[in-house]
């Protein structure tokens, strides 16, 4: 489409297809140099055979025209150059895959993907025909069904975070997706579950946390994050009793102020701050005080949403310090889904619930990519073994300092 084409684009695509040819000569040069066997008569055994036939392989800067050498064993091994540049039957690049799902979410339905493609990448991508998509989606959907299904065995999950997403499918439907993000040992977090649920209920957690025990995850995560949603913390207590319940005070700051008249909200807002950014856990009761008697006598709702959760609210007090910035919010589910909230508020129409959750799979597993390890990760072999901390520091590291 000329309304699409500029010339720098042309430079940048005729620069990649240079840049494409010169790693698979490199490739190529690599695998010859392996293999430089000769003959009797000292010719060579693996030979270069020419090229392939010339294929166009679509990329985030269109339509690149590509061309594989080939190579002949004249010895009868069977051996061939086979190029990670570009494997066998390659026809788009998976920046562009990444795009479909974004796409359908977005609310492109599959009958007008080839047209907003097209205007995008170019003319050669009309074989992504609506059935191509379908396909694609029935993929995504084993995809899926083989994560439901993965065995943990060999992991210990040292944090969990928790949290209810509900989504807004066609025929007015609304499902509540459970999603479960885990840390393990080396401070690397993996998605456990993004699974249907039924309005956060016991019954629905404990069905999941039950799943995820018998697929492995045997040993009980040290502490576990989430909102007020009391259907997990019930299962939680029956299926992991010995893990330390978190509450989420981005939650919890929502909920106390949501019982407060606007004028007073930024205000107590403040106070909140006060306590969970406290450096000790005898700076946040104090904290915690004062708000409690600030608010008490014309607020009693408000306090008493906050107060009834004191100990669940303080407990990242006891571990390490640097791991308190991702113990004190469920952020690392809330902010993957952020956006994935926004377009199913948008798109009921373009998905099923069921598929909705193969879809929502595709995009948390492509976010899982780009995660970072945990903060101060090396400390978590202290969590595991027991050590004690006292408002985030190493009580050994106390005893010697007392010592000295």
């Amino acid at each position: 489409n000329p309304a699409f084409r500029d010339e720098m684009t042309d430079l940048i695509r005729a620069h990649a297809q240079t840049a494409i040819r010169q790693a698979v000569l490199a490739e190529l040069n690599a695998f010859l140099e392996r293999h430089d066997d000769t003959d009797d008569q000292g010719r060579r055994q693996v030979v270069r055979n020419g090229y392939q036939p010339a294929r166009e392989v679509l990329t985030g800067v269109g339509p690149v025209k590509v061309q594989l050498p080939k190579t002949r064993d004249r010895s009868g091994q069977g051996r061939c150059f086979r190029s990670l540049v570009l494997p066998p039957y390659l026809k788009k690049t998976r920046r562009l895959e990444a795009v479909l799902p974004w796409l359908y979410l977005k609310g492109v339905s599959t009958n007008d993907f080839d047209e907003a493609l097209t205007s995008l990448f170019g003319e050669s991508v009309r074989g992504l025909s609506p059935a191509t998509i379908s396909r694609l989606k029935r993929v995504w959907q084993k995809d899926y069904d083989a994560f439901c299904e993965r065995d943990w065995r060999g992991h210990e999950m040292v944090y969990l975070w928790a949290d209810g997403i509900y989504i807004n499918a066609r025929a007015a439907e609304r499902r509540c997706v459970l999603v479960l993000i885990g840390c393990d040992g080396h401070g690397k977090k993996h998605f456990l579950a993004i699974e249907d649920g039924f309005r956060e209920s016991t019954e629905s957690w404990k069905a999941l946390l039950l799943k995820l025990r018998d697929r492995g995850l045997t040993q009980p995560p040290n502490v576990a994050v989430g909102d007020g949603a009391m259907g997990f913390w019930a299962a939680l207590s029956e299926v992991y009793p010995q893990t330390v319940q978190q509450r989420c005070w981005v939650h919890k700051t929502v909920n106390v102020l949501d019982k407060l008249p606007k004028r007073v909200q930024p205000q107590a807002k403040s106070m909140i701050h006060e306590i969970w950014q406290a450096d000790a856990r005898k700076a946040a009761e104090q904290a915690f005080n004062r708000f409690l008697t600030t608010f008490d006598d014309k607020y009693p709702k408000a306090t008493e949403t906050l107060a009834k959760d004191r100990d669940r609210l303080l407990a990242f007090y006891d571990f390490p310090a640097t791991h308190w910035q991702h113990l004190r919010t469920t952020n690392p589910i809330e902010s993957t889904f952020a956006t994935i909230r926004l377009r199913t508020a948008k798109t009921r129409n373009c998905y099923s619930a069921d598929s909705g959750l193969a879809l929502m799979h595709q995009l948390a597993m492509s976010a899982q990519k780009r995660w970072r390890k945990l903060r101060g990760f090396k400390q978590l072999a202290d969590v595991v073994a027991g050590v004690k901390f006292i408002d985030g520091i190493d009580e050994r590291e106390i005893s010697r300092k007392a010592a000295a």
